[in-house]
């Protein structure tokens, strides 16, 4: 029996829920599930230039696995590209340390701060917003 996957620690989700390829004529229903933890790999490798072993110790996890999630990060992105496939940021064995939310009007995804007693969208203001994540503490 493998051993139950530990949660990887996200600092914050993606600002957008996927991509699509553009001028592509396959017409496929086809997806690409992009996981909040390879999108995090990505970012931290990629975007913010840290080597393996530093961006495993923000996410939680070893130095091995940490190169396991960026390789297939990696993987997904390249085959989107090849075949002209959606990619579709999934929330997968993620964990962040603060709440998330997502507004059902304007699409915004944000915290709210704890002394925030009108419980608004900060971005347009709609009290119709959902909770993308379970806070979990280490």
């Amino acid at each position: 029996m493998p051993r139950r996957k530990r949660f990887r620690k996200i600092v914050a989700p993606p600002s957008f829920d996927g991509y699509k390829p553009y001028g592509a004529s396959i017409n496929s229903k086809q997806s690409i599930e992009f996981f909040y933890e390879e999108y995090e790999a990505m970012r931290l490798a990629d975007y913010d230039m840290l080597n393996h072993q530093e961006a495993a110790e923000l996410m939680g996890v070893s130095r091995a696995t940490f190169a396991r999630i960026y390789e297939t990060a990696r993987r997904k992105i390249a085959k989107a590209f090849v075949e002209s496939l959606e990619i579709v940021t999934v929330y997968g064995n993620a964990w962040m340390e603060n709440a998330w939310y997502s507004c059902a009007s304007c699409q915004a995804k944000f915290t709210l701060p704890e002394n925030n007693v009108k419980q608004l969208c900060p971005l347009c203001g709609s009290k119709s917003f959902e909770l993308l994540n379970v806070i979990q503490n280490e």
